[in-house]
């Protein structure tokens, strides 16, 4: 299907954004259900046996390797409740067929993880000059403030609670709608998304504000897209949050 985008900047008038929102939305939300579990999260690389998710024996008792994420991506990892961001050096698998991961993070450590440690992955770009620059931004990208995120994504809280209203409006009484970073950048801005796009937004729709109006939807235990809630949910949850005295300034609760 051949389909016409429109750029959709946040200094769109209110009037004109929602139209063309509504023209991108059933584009955005078609691309979201393909890519639910594989748009920002690298595709796992496959060894010649592995043809399933998890470490299991097949019929003739012989064990089956988990689908692992290939050596060299970039990964957001959990290790004793702290998050870094690292290097996958090597892949390997355990007697049972889970996949662990040799892991150097951004200040040369070394760590050896299962792959349910694994939060986020991006596949590394094969020129070293690419692939080094977004190692760094990656890097960078981790502690971003709410703020920052926000202005790098030219996202405000008005164009997020659009984004919202169309995935409610269109999908009224039908399935859920479920966006991933990849979809919801289409949405809202009407271009692909970049790899550091797809993670800056993975971490903004995971923040308290777009708690409001999206809630996680998990995939082997990793969060891999978001579904919008029904109106009367996020009524409440707005009126939870600006009742928040460290929200009582946020553009959300004067829209």
């Amino acid at each position: 299907m051949d389909l016409i985008l429109v750029h959709i900047g946040v200094n769109s008038s209110h009037n004109s954004a929602p139209m063309m929102l509504n023209r991108l939305f059933l584009t955005a939300l078609t691309l979201s259900s393909l890519e639910a579990t594989s748009a920002f999260v690298a595709r796992p690389h496959l060894s010649s046996t592995s043809v399933s998710l998890h470490g299991k024996k097949d019929s003739s008792d012989e064990v089956v390797q988990q689908q692992a994420f290939s050596a060299g991506s970039f990964i957001e990892f959990e290790e004793k409740k702290r998050i870094h961001v690292g290097k996958s050096d090597a892949v390997e698998h355990k007697s049972s067929g889970g996949a662990r991961y040799n892991v150097i993070d951004s200040e040369g450590k070394k760590f050896n993880i299962a792959d349910k440690s694994v939060r986020y992955s991006m596949s590394c770009p094969n020129s070293p000059g690419q692939a080094n620059k977004l190692y760094e931004e990656f890097i960078s990208a981790q502690d971003t403030p709410m703020k920052s995120l926000q202005e790098s994504l030219d996202v405000s809280p008005e164009l997020l609670e659009m984004a919202w209203e169309e995935a409610t409006e269109e999908l009224d009484g039908q399935a859920h709608a479920d966006l991933t970073p990849s979809s919801f950048v289409e949405l809202v801005h009407a271009h692909a998304a970049s790899a550091m796009e797809k993670y800056l937004t993975w971490k903004l729709l995971q923040s308290d504000m777009a708690h409001v109006f999206f809630k996680e939807i998990k995939s082997h235990g990793r969060i891999v897209a978001f579904r919008a809630k029904p109106r009367k949910a996020v009524d409440n949850a707005k009126d939870m949050f600006c009742r928040n005295q460290d929200n009582e300034d946020n553009e959300l609760c004067f829209v």
